[in-house]
Order: structure tokens, then sequence, then C-alpha cells
């Protein structure tokens, strides 16, 4: 069952790396959901690029580093439950249902937010959260 479970990876990675294709900004985007949704920041951070961009109401980041990028994935308050997604070239636009993480109760539980992943090479090197579409003020993820 071991020679099964070591076969089984290299298939996956070799097909992860097939024809140089990268993952789609889809896929991406729900990896990441995951990861927020399951509480494991490092898992989340390794999603984003050195440099990404991060874009949230009122300010204008970049993550220059894993341990920031882990930082800031900590630092949300919120989970994710995906409703819709919009996939096209680079970008996926993504409409979450906001609700409680592991870590901490969600300011703006029930509320619904989109946010645009810009992904290149499989990684994440834009999140742009476009803002709460049904609640007050403004919630993050």
């Amino acid at each position: 069952m071991r020679v099964l479970g070591v076969l089984g990876f290299l298939l996956v990675t070799a097909l992860a790396g097939c024809g140089g294709h990268s993952a789609s900004p889809e896929s991406v985007a729900r990896a990441w959901s995951n990861a927020i949704n399951t509480g494991n920041n490092d898992a989340a951070a390794k999603l984003f690029a050195d440099d990404a961009q991060i874009v949230q109401p009122g300010h204008v980041i970049r993550l220059h580093s894993h341990s920031e990028a882990v930082a800031w994935n900590a630092a949300l308050p919120c989970s994710g439950t995906i409703l819709e997604v919009v996939d096209a070239d680079e970008t996926a636009t993504v409409t979450f249902r906001l609700g409680n993480r592991p870590s901490g109760a969600c300011d703006g539980t029930g509320a619904t937010v989109r946010a645009i992943f810009r992904v290149r090479d499989g990684k994440i090197v834009l999140w742009h959260q476009l803002g709460n579409e049904s609640a007050a003020g403004t919630q993050s993820i």
C-alpha cells in the first residue's frame, strides 16, 4: 500500500508540472479558501508569490516574504464559503459567504464579499477584495 501512495504522489506531481502549465486561478483560489477555512495560514501563505499585492478597502500592501504572507493570512478574521467563481485568463473573481475561522469569531458572519485573485505560475500575485455585498460596513475575509 505504501508503494501505491508514493506512486500516486509521483503521478500527481508529474501531472501538475506537465507541459509547463500551472494551476488555474480558480484552483488556487479554492486551495487558498480551504487553507483559510481550516486555519492553515502557512498553506495559505505558500500560495502567494513574493511581493504579492493585497488591496482591501482603505489600504494596499505588499507581502514581501513568506513570513509576511503567513502573518497577513493569520490576521484575517473570517473564513469564506465559496458561492461563485468567475475564471478568466490569469484571474478568478470569487464570491464568498463569510463565517468564523477556527482561530476566532468573524466580525461579518453571513455577509457576502468578492475578491479577485490574479495568479501567475500557480501563485497569487494580486488579492483584491472588492467589497461587501450584503451587510453594512466592510468586513474582511
